[in-house]
């Protein structure tokens, strides 16, 4: 019996992934699948950097738009539905194409979930009060003491997965990394290749730089000041570019100013991407050239498809 082939084409912010994965998809029969915590959320197109009309008509693509921005939306909710997604392009004799860099939902589509924890909203709050009251890094240094190995793959400013891996321990006395040694992925049934796109550092941040300056142009305060006006979910209020921007609302600084502290923050982002990803050794690395066009960086890859 023939494996089902499925497809991941991550890697870090402003590199190209979205472009790169259209001429992909066309020469895999493939259809795009989001694997993008944002670009869940309708009305953030400009700050998440969606695909645009034109490369969603040139290959289908699913996950995005289907929440609101004050929806929360999970990683157990994203993966069900990938997979539900998965096979029903199987039917239609399609190969899935996930696409993007949200390493959690990456991770847990092809390695599993662990054992459903459920949340405890008064831990929770008492976390996050203690968060906003002593600091993220007083956070950092208990889940150091309970679990070392978690520590060292959250950054000490991601408060969110801090948080729950604190929640997890104080609810079973388990380091979250024991519960997720017992996850179950996908099966021997699957034939996954992942390619992961990096390139020179300074090119990368050049790319993302203009990347920036591209969502200034296409709308991106619009879109922000509107957003700003509804009530953001905790995930949705995450957005690199939100509290950037919102600083910029309140005269705490200019709008280049805003927009430095964008490009800024998305270089660090890309950063933890690449650190997030390097580890899994399942990637197949394909460094993008100056000035290389999408198409060319899809035929490197389909030629790596066919070996």
């Amino acid at each position: 019996m023939l494996k089902k082939k499925i497809f991941f084409l991550i890697g870090p912010t402003g590199i190209g992934k979205s472009a790169a994965a259209v001429s992909l998809a066309k020469k895999i029969k493939a259809e795009i699948i989001s694997c993008d915590s944002m670009q869940v959320y309708r009305g953030m197109d400009v700050i998440t950097s969606k695909a645009s009309a034109t490369q969603r008509r040139q290959a289908r693509h699913h996950l995005l738009s289907v929440v609101k921005p004050s929806e929360e939306y999970n990683a157990a909710r994203y993966r069900d539905e990938a997979l539900a997604i998965c096979d029903k392009l199987f039917k239609k004799r399609k190969v899935p194409l996930f696409v993007g860099g949200t390493g959690l939902y990456y991770s847990i589509t092809i390695d599993g979930l662990f054992p459903a924890v459920p949340e405890d909203k008064k831990i929770r709050a008492g976390l996050y009060k203690e968060a906003r009251t002593k600091g993220g890094s007083q956070l950092y240094k208990r889940l150091a003491k309970v679990d070392p190995a978690a520590s060292a793959k959250i950054h000490p400013n991601d408060t969110k997965r801090m948080i729950r891996a604190l929640e997890v321990f104080m609810l079973t006395g388990k380091p979250i990394t024991s519960l997720q040694k017992q996850r179950k992925g996908l099966g021997p049934e699957y034939e996954v290749k992942i390619f992961g796109l990096n390139t020179k550092r300074e090119l990368l941040y050049k790319k993302i730089n203009a990347r920036v300056e591209r969502m200034f142009n296409l709308g991106l305060v619009a879109e922000v000041k509107r957003l700003l006006k509804a009530k953001l979910s905790k995930t949705a209020s995450c957005a690199i570019g939100v509290k950037q921007l919102k600083g910029y609302f309140d005269g705490k600084y200019s709008l280049e100013e805003a927009g430095r502290l964008i490009q800024q923050e998305s270089r660090r982002y890309a950063k933890r991407q690449l650190t997030w990803f390097r580890k899994d050794k399942r990637v197949k690395w394909i460094n993008v050239k100056d000035k290389e066009t999408p198409r060319g960086i899809a035929g490197r890859i389909y030629k790596e498809c066919l070996r």
